[in-house]
C-alpha cells in the first residue's frame, strides 16, 4: 500500500536488545494526509536500514509505501503500519511549473 502526505513529525529512535542479545533499532514519523476524517498516520521504521531511509525534512511531502500488522496480546489486538519505503513527492503545481519553465526555454 502506499499514501501521499507532508511529515509533521518525526519521533525519537528507540533502541533496545532482544533476550537472544541481538541489537534493535526503530523510529515512528507522522505525516499529514490532509484527509478529511483522522488524517495523521504514524508509521514504523524497524532496523537501521529502515529508519537510515528517512532523509526527508518536517514540511516536506512524501509517499510512504508500507504494509499493515496486527498482533494480539492479552486479548487485545495492536496495528502498525511498518514503513518500508520513503520517496519524496513533488506536487502537481511544482511539476505544472517545471513544465512551464521547459517550455519558456524551448526554441519551438
Amino acid at each position: 500500500m502506499k499514501v501521499t502526505g507532508k511529515l509533521v513529525k518525526v519521533l525519537d529512535k528507540q533502541q533496545g536488545t532482544t533476550q537472544k542479545g541481538s541489537e534493535w533499532v526503530k523510529q515512528d514519523f507522522v505525516i499529514d494526509t490532509e484527509a478529511k476524517y483522522n488524517p495523521e498516520i504514524c508509521f514504523t521504521l524497524f532496523g537501521e536500514e529502515k529508519v537510515s531511509m528517512l532523509t526527508q525534512s518536517i514540511g516536506d511531502t512524501i509517499e510512504v509505501s508500507y504494509n499493515l500488522s496486527s498482533r494480539e496480546y492479552k486479548g487485545k489486538y495492536y496495528t502498525q503500519a511498518q514503513a518500508w519505503k520513503i520517496e519524496s513527492s513533488t506536487t502537481q503545481s511544482e511539476e505544472d511549473s517545471f513544465i512551464a519553465e521547459l517550455n519558456e526555454d524551448s526554441p519551438f
